[in-house]
């Protein structure tokens, strides 16, 4: 069964009615991926069975469900108009020019308020991970499934996620709290609890889900 976040779900529904109307059809061929499917992925990379470029585990948005492949095919249309269609409702290529011919021109991400952990790493508020793997990781962390990068503390890179999210400058994704840390739950009003790090996490993500109430909310019917 394939999994997504409710607003990447929304995303799709409403890009596949617009490809409808323009005699089009979205057909996906990939969604979410289990930790063990993204590594048989990466597997499969490395040993030259495909060639398009898939990432370890902890680096994809598919393992957040945040992801989808498509057949562009199907679509019966420029890649350059299906780009603006899917722009409309949050949904972005990976590639930097619509040219159907390139590897990944079929991959899309709907990364959501993920997109500000990628743009603080862009503009090197973190150095620890390049952008694209900090904003998928964060997506990952976000779920509530494990990233290998963060060892024992996955509870703290959660929280530090909710926290750049919402606009606080921790310096790293890292799993380690420290000062910056500290200080910006403080400024959330959240209380210090350095041996109740899931306390602290649920005030976050309360936050979280305040500040960004499209990605929990799925539609009617």
């Amino acid at each position: 069964m394939a999994k997504c976040t409710p607003d990447t779900y929304n995303a799709i529904y409403k890009i596949a009615q617009a490809v409808a109307k323009n005699g089009g059809k979205l057909i996906l061929s990939d969604l979410f991926r289990s930790r063990d499917m993204q590594w048989q992925s990466y597997q499969d990379y490395i040993s030259g069975k495909k060639e398009a470029f898939s990432p370890p585990p902890g680096g994809s948005f598919h393992e957040a469900g945040r992801a989808f492949d498509l057949d562009l095919g199907a679509l019966k249309m420029r890649l350059s108009e299906f780009w603006k269609i899917a722009a409309q409702f949050g949904v972005i290529p990976i590639i930097k020019e619509p040219k159907s011919t390139l590897d990944e021109a079929w991959h899309f991400d709907c990364r959501g308020s993920h997109q500000i952990v990628y743009q603080y790493y862009a503009d090197k508020h973190g150095t620890n991970f390049k952008p694209y793997t900090a904003a998928a990781a964060s997506a990952i962390l976000s779920d509530g499934i494990l990233v290998d990068a963060f060892g024992e503390n996955q509870s703290e890179a959660a929280l530090q996620s909710c926290l750049i999210r919402l606009g606080k400058n921790i310096g790293n994704l890292d799993g380690l709290i420290g000062r910056k840390t500290q200080k910006a739950l403080e400024e959330l009003g959240i209380e210090f609890e350095i041996n109740a790090v899931s306390n602290m996490l649920i005030k976050a993500e309360n936050l979280i889900q305040q500040k960004f109430p499209q990605e929990f909310q799925m539609p009617n019917g």
